[in-house]
């Protein structure tokens, strides 16, 4: 569904990051202990997380304790921060690569996407910015989390045009 709260963004962007690698089922098992533990997912005070934090968070288990992927949800709140002192919007900028309206691209319940020229361009703009963590995948998987794109197959209740069953 789309998603144009940016702090929501934050959150989907930060989570997408968390799972590469891992289960999606682990990253939403933890998703409390990440709300919690990165202040609601508030750009403006993780920007301000220190090294100390950062020992803070690798010590709590409710969160996956990798370093780099911790540093990148803070140095991704400070990139964000100067994105939007630059552009006036976070929810702009993303929604940008899609023109605006969610992105109907070809998926039937085998074959979903997993990177589109959309998802290459968002990674290669994030990255630019100082954004990490930000491949292609994790972009598309953000683009599908955020509602940039539509990707859900007819049988779906979610797809547009289906009826819930």
């Amino acid at each position: 569904m789309p998603v144009h709260d940016e702090r929501r963004l934050f959150e989907l962007l930060t989570l997408e990051g968390a799972q590469a690698g891992l289960s999606w089922e682990t990253i939403l098992n933890k998703r409390d202990g990440y709300r919690r533990l990165f202040a609601r997912f508030d750009p403006a005070r993780v920007a301000r997380f220190t090294a100390r934090d950062v020992r803070r968070l690798l010590r709590d288990p409710a969160i996956v304790r990798h370093e780099g992927k911790i540093r990148s949800a803070i140095g991704n709140a400070r990139a964000l921060l100067a994105l939007k002192g630059e552009l006036g919007s976070f929810d702009r900028f993303v929604w940008g690569v899609v023109g605006g309206t969610p992105r109907r691209p070809k998926a039937t319940a085998r074959r979903v996407p997993t990177r589109t020229p959309e998802s290459d361009a968002l990674s290669a703009a994030l990255k630019a910015r100082g954004f990490t963590f930000v491949g292609s995948t994790i972009c598309y998987a953000f683009m599908q989390a955020a509602g940039l794109v539509d990707d859900h197959a007819r049988p779906c209740f979610r797809a547009r045009g289906a009826l819930p069953t």
